[in-house]
């Protein structure tokens, strides 16, 4: 199992064990990624010892925030546009967003579901604050998100994608931003397995970006960031994302080593795609808070 897999896997594994997830459905999408009954019930065993111990102090209900107020950023949104150009082992699929006079530019990289409708509206946020924004369907390969009709299969083929395979096709899509906004500075904006591949990104020594945002995205083992010492990151995690969280010193450590710019901000009472609202973890106000923070650093490293 690669790295990616066994992350999907621990993502799965721990929505079973939070209640997200029944056993039987968690059992299903684990085939998928050829994790059979026994490995995946080791599996279940072992993310519900790593839970987050349960405190005294009162937990935020996430319910009432999520239906108070508007996703930050979605009342300016713009719409987006399917969009395709020629990736390196054959055609590449987004959504475009073109901002009017545009400050810079933003590649928006998914979570393991793939290009929906709320990465599309994350790109359209993007475009309405001033940042034209592409947002890359990593399974374009396969046909693009839209040709899985079981959002599981697709999160199994994306677990399956080479990571180097991933990078390449991301360095295209950079190569479109730069297309489409020619002398603007960019940014990698990800989400979960996106935020990782930001992390990759980096490590793999783009040199292209002015920005990095990484929303809880797991770090790569013993990266090198070095060959990206001109990007300020943004690293954003959660309170609650034990998972995560665990690769958060190795984040810090490798963006020091490197002399980079860099903020890693962890938002109280919240969990995994606390950015997500079509998530069960939509964390209303920690994605305020989040927003905020992307704008400020947008501002300060893209503007």
């Amino acid at each position: 199992m690669t790295p990616l897999q066994r992350y999907i896997a621990e993502e799965i594994a721990t929505d079973h064990v939070d209640g997200l997830l029944s056993r039987r459905e968690a059992l299903r999408r684990l085939a998928l990624l050829g994790v059979g009954t026994a490995a995946a019930t080791a599996l279940f065993a072992a993310c519900g010892e790593n839970r987050q111990p349960t405190t005294d102090a009162p937990v935020t209900s996430t319910e009432p925030a999520t239906a108070s107020a508007p996703p930050p950023g979605s009342e300016s949104a713009l719409p987006t546009t399917p969009v395709t150009w020629a990736g390196p082992r054959g055609e590449l699929q987004g959504a475009w967003a073109e901002a009017p006079n545009a400050k810079g530019a933003v590649l928006v990289i998914h979570e393991n579901k793939g290009l929906n409708d709320y990465i599309r509206s994350v790109a359209g946020r993007f475009a309405g604050i001033g940042y034209s924004a592409l947002a890359i369907d990593l399974l374009s390969g396969q046909g693009g998100t839209a040709t899985f009709a079981d959002p599981a299969q697709a999160t199994a083929a994306l677990g399956k994608l080479p990571p180097e395979d991933g990078i390449a096709d991301l360095r295209s899509g950079i190569d479109e931003l730069q297309r489409r906004a020619p002398g603007k500075k960019i940014a990698a904006v990800g989400f979960c397995m996106g935020g990782g591949y930001v992390w990759r990104l980096l490590a793999s020594g783009e040199p292209r970006l002015a920005a990095a945002v990484p929303f809880y995205g797991p770090t790569p083992d013993d990266p090198d960031f070095a060959g990206s010492k001109d990007v300020a990151v943004l690293g954003i995690y959660a309170a609650q994302d034990q998972r995560v969280n665990a690769t958060e010193p190795v984040a810090r450590a490798a963006l020091e080593k490197a002399g980079l710019v860099f903020e890693l901000v962890t938002e109280p009472d919240a969990n995994h795609a606390f950015f997500n609202d079509t998530s069960d973890r939509y964390n209303a106000t920690a994605a305020d808070d989040a927003w905020r923070r992307v704008q400020d650093w947008l501002t300060r490293y893209l503007a």
